[in-house]
């Protein structure tokens, strides 16, 4: 099993956030993983993506032309990534903020309104969390108990408020993606 995925969206959507805990959860499950962050002026509100690449295997080089699967946040991230998903491939968009349809046919196309939902969940800073879920719900890249683990871990100490929140986020995402 080898994932290379390219994650993308305005900066501050939180798509490094979501790169960074596909790869520790990776690493926590046994598997290879690398992240590339792409930082710059980007993270001023342009267009900001990451790599991810989960292996069973040894990575040889942690560049990813060709994606299996790409997580788009923003219109601007579906227009400059879609053309290099291969075929067969998974794109994922935040059907929210970008209402139009995937146009390749040879790929999955998953609609997740991830913005929708954590405003329902009363927080917009979680509509990365939803989409992470729909990531795992989808592709079964990783187990869902790990990704959960991961989450108390994370905000256990700083906010532990947040735990219950970040958890349903990533509930209702998984929904969106086993719906697919």
């Amino acid at each position: 099993m080898k994932r290379a995925v390219i994650l993308s969206g305005f900066g501050g959507q939180g798509v490094m956030s979501i790169g960074k805990n596909l790869v520790e959860a990776g690493v926590e499950e046994g598997l290879e993983a690398s992240w590339v962050p792409s930082y710059g002026p980007e993270m001023r509100g342009g267009t900001a993506n990451c790599t991810v690449i989960l292996s069973d295997e040894r990575i040889g080089a942690p560049l990813v032309e060709a994606p299996t699967e790409i997580v788009v946040m923003n219109r601007a991230a579906l227009d400059k990534f879609e053309p290099t998903v291969t075929p067969g491939g998974t794109v994922f968009v935040n059907s929210s903020i970008v209402p139009d349809p995937v146009s390749r046919t040879d790929v999955k196309a998953v609609y997740v309104p991830c913005d929708d939902i954590a405003n329902e969940l009363g927080n917009p800073k979680v509509a990365n969390m939803v989409m992470l879920g729909a990531y795992i719900g989808a592709t079964k890249a990783l187990k869902r108990e790990t990704i959960e683990s991961m989450i108390q871990t994370m905000f256990a100490e700083k906010a532990p408020q947040l735990i219950p929140l970040n958890l349903e986020a990533l509930a209702r995402g998984i929904a969106c993606g086993e719906g697919t």
